[in-house]
């Protein structure tokens, strides 16, 4: 896709970014609210990766490195604008700010029911790995 924009959310991003998330992302997270994307903003400035297209957001990943490990969440399309290259733009932008920073593997978190997000990643080069799994306790109510 040409005149695609990739660049950090900024705090003025936010509402829009948990509205688009309705939209285009599959299923919700403890985190998906006000909150929980402003602390993500203010302790990562550049962890929340926005696709632009002609001013509008049809993208976002989440490229959250805490030193040790390379984190990738809500890796989104808009729902009109998916098979056009976001994703790819998204994860190549990502995978760049991860090696930067000293990354060595990037890892997704990605729902069993959504299939045609399993494709999207396949294509991207990265697999699942069934050995793991993902273990939560939620810390507030």
């Amino acid at each position: 896709m040409t005149d695609l924009r990739i660049r950090p959310a900024r705090p003025e991003d936010l509402d829009a970014v948990l509205a688009f998330w309705k939209t285009a992302a599959e299923g919700t997270s403890i985190s998906d609210d006000r909150h929980g994307v402003e602390g993500l903003v203010a302790r990562d400035p550049e962890a929340l990766l926005l696709a632009e297209h002609a001013g509008a957001l049809v993208g976002t990943v989440i490229a959250g490195f805490d030193g040790w490990r390379c984190h990738l969440y809500r890796l989104a399309v808009h729902p009109e604008r998916r098979r056009s290259g976001i994703a790819s733009a998204l994860l190549a932008a990502a995978e760049e700010r991860f090696v930067r920073l000293g990354g060595r593997r990037g890892d997704a978190m990605v729902l069993q029911r959504n299939t045609t997000a399993h494709q999207a990643w396949r294509s991207a080069g990265y697999s699942p790995e069934e050995h793991w799994r993902r273990w939560v306790k939620p810390l507030t109510d």
